[in-house]
């Protein structure tokens, strides 16, 4: 699979999985995207339930990039980026959960980051590189990276973070004590922070002479293992559904969502995705779902933020050729904070499970759109995070609070750092 840039479309300058991966932003301020079209429908259906998330993962990754990587190459990435999985679970006749909370951290972050890095280290020790990976974080992010790039040789993390945010870090992780992560402390919001990242990556010959690429989804290889979530889900649902099966999830900042696009570019069988309205993908009047954005020309827009991007124009990219298709492709739906609170609550009393603001967000998109599901379709719902992190919003909800697991509580403990702060 070749790549090529969200703004430079009409052009054949193509780049490979190796080169979009190392430099993760083009030159003219877009995403890279897919060139071509791949049918891996015989990969997709050849997965049962019996086949693990590592096995899927190393299949597609294999098929998808076999020009430049051996078999044997693309399943030792996956194996060592993936020694946990996902859980899919039948809530009742037409709905499944598929939790993505299950890796080192709690969060659905943990599947690409390790993905992401566990290739770029393979890359490196291939072509006898180094590399840098440079990133804005609020915290979160830390804990992720701190798991991921343990182990590494050839691959170091700049994180930087508002002062006294890091957390799930130990002190071997320190560069200084012999690690990988290097953490700086901002005196500064987290905005500053991105600032930070931007200016950085605005200097084309720093990036170069540093080898510097980011860890967020702005890089296609972060973003590549959110695809096989579907697969996933498809291979362990596939013989209890006859019907039309669609996927009710949080957009956040696009990603699942074009993951999921992709998926089906790919060939998974797949009618559709339901989700929350946002400002940037919404109903009109005639209740079809547009882009806003995109009225505006690509040429006209800023370059995409490589501190803190959007898959928005991935998304556009998806459906440039033919429009129609986002209408019946892509279903939002409208919910309030008190229809979000009401859906945590249903999801309690039904099935006993605890719902972050998110799932409850995209669990209500599916019950306001339930008319687009036939009688024998079925629905899953994606839980990216562990509901825990958002204890306060259950105890409001529910009048108790989720399970707080052995990862999570290491994942939340704060970090110190030890070093001065940087001014903004």
């Amino acid at each position: 699979m070749r790549f090529i840039s969200s703004r430079n479309i009409d052009s054949k300058q193509t780049v490979s999985f190796k080169e979009a991966v190392l430099n993760s932003i083009p030159a003219d301020g877009g995403l890279y995207v897919p060139y071509e079209e791949e049918d891996l429908r015989r990969w997709i259906l050849y997965a049962d339930e019996n086949t693990s998330f590592a096995s899927i993962a190393g299949s597609l990754t294999s098929a998808l990039i076999n020009k430049e990587f051996s078999p044997i190459i693309c399943e030792t990435i996956a194996t060592h980026a993936f020694p946990y999985e996902p859980e899919v679970t039948q809530l009742d006749d037409s709905l499944f959960l598929l939790n993505l909370s299950n890796g080192p951290t709690g969060t659905f972050k943990d599947y690409g980051v390790s993905y992401l890095t566990s290739t770029l280290e393979t890359i490196l020790q291939l072509d006898g590189q180094k590399s840098i990976l440079l990133d804005a974080t609020g915290g979160e992010l830390g804990a992720c990276m701190a798991q991921a790039m343990r182990g590494k040789k050839l691959l170091k993390s700049v994180l930087l973070a508002p002062k006294g945010a890091f957390r799930g870090m130990e002190e071997s992780d320190f560069v200084w004590n012999g690690g990988n992560l290097y953490p700086i402390e901002v005196d500064g919001t987290e905005e500053d922070c991105h600032a930070l990242v931007r200016s950085i990556f605005k200097d084309r010959s720093l990036v170069e002479k540093f080898h510097l690429t980011v860890a967020n989804t702005a890089n296609i290889g972060r973003l590549l293992p959110q695809v096989f979530f579907y697969t996933y889900a498809f291979s362990r649902i596939k013989k209890l559904v006859d019907g039309d099966i669609y996927y009710a999830l949080h957009c956040g900042h696009y990603g699942n969502l074009v993951a999921g696009l992709y998926g089906w570019k790919l060939s998974l069988p797949v009618n559709g995705f339901i989700m929350p309205s946002s400002q940037n993908l919404l109903l009109d009047a005639q209740g079809n779902c547009i882009v806003p954005d995109s009225m505006v020309p690509l040429m006209q827009r800023p370059a995409i933020d490589p501190s803190d991007p959007s898959n928005l124009e991935r998304l556009e990219h998806i459906f440039a050729a033919n429009s129609l298709l986002l209408r019946n492709f892509l279903f939002p739906a409208p919910i309030s904070q008190q229809q979000t609170e009401e859906a945590c609550r249903r999801l309690f009393v039904k099935y006993h499970l605890y719902a972050d603001t998110q799932t409850s967000e995209a669990y209500m998109a599916a019950l306001q759109r339930k008319d687009i599901i036939q009688d024998d379709g079925a629905v899953v719902l994606i839980a990216r995070n562990d509901p825990c992190a958002e204890n306060t919003f259950l105890r409001h909800c529910l009048g108790e609070t989720a399970p707080v697991s052995e990862n999570r509580k290491k994942a939340m403990e704060k970090s110190v750092i030890g070093k001065p702060t940087i001014a903004r």
